[in-house]
Formats: C-alpha cells, sequence, structure tokens
C-alpha cells in the first residue's frame, strides 16, 4: 500500500502530496471530506470531484446499439459499487494494518 505524507504549516493547512492529488485528480476548488476513525487515530478522506456522469464510462454497461434496459443499469451501477466498497474496506483494513505496525515497531523502538 502507497504511503504518503503532509506536514501542517503554521496555518493549519496540509499539502497534499502531487502523487495523491494525481490519482484522485484533484483540481482547485475541488471538496475533499475527512472522516474520523472509531479510535480517533486515523482519518478518512472521500475526494467529491467527479459528477455521476464522470463515472459513466466505468460502468459495465450492454454494448452500444441499443439502450440498456433499467435493470441492466441498475446492475451496472451496483456492481460499480460493490467494487468500489471491497477496494475501499481492503484499503481501510491495509491502513490500519500499517497503522498497528508502526505502533509495535515504535514499542520496541522505546519511542
Amino acid at each position: 500500500m502507497p504511503h504518503y505524507q503532509a506536514k501542517m504549516s503554521s496555518k493549519g493547512q496540509l499539502t497534499i502530496p502531487s502523487a495523491v492529488r494525481e490519482h484522485f485528480d484533484l483540481k482547485t476548488g475541488d471538496i475533499v471530506d475527512f472522516y474520523f476513525d472509531g479510535t480517533g487515530r486515523s482519518v478518512r478522506m472521500l475526494v467529491r470531484n467527479r459528477s455521476v456522469f464522470d463515472h459513466l464510462e466505468e460502468l459495465k454497461l450492454p454494448p452500444v446499439g441499443r439502450p440498456a434496459t433499467q435493470a441492466e443499469i441498475d446492475e451496472a451501477i451496483g456492481d460499480h459499487l460493490a467494487e468500489k466498497h471491497e477496494r475501499i474496506s481492503r484499503e481501510w483494513k491495509e491502513r490500519h494494518e500499517f497503522e498497528e505496525w508502526k505502533r509495535t515497531r515504535n514499542k520496541r523502538a522505546g519511542t
């Protein structure tokens, strides 16, 4: 799992690392939400810079030539959301495992 960090300025501002900005295609004015986990030691970031219409090409719709039925559209959206949920859950778990590894390593090092 890639790891990136940012240092907070005296004004409480963080610069999002360029690799993260590029991955999420972040631009000036984009909205980013932050959610605290249950322990209060981790934050989950949600990028809201794309409309639903920007995601249409990601959906697995039937071949061009005939209109998709409502059931096919619903299934494509459901499949996409399920894949996204699985990816986010996996990344969240990996992050927690990394944090636990880091805590264990720091305890052994005496810090």
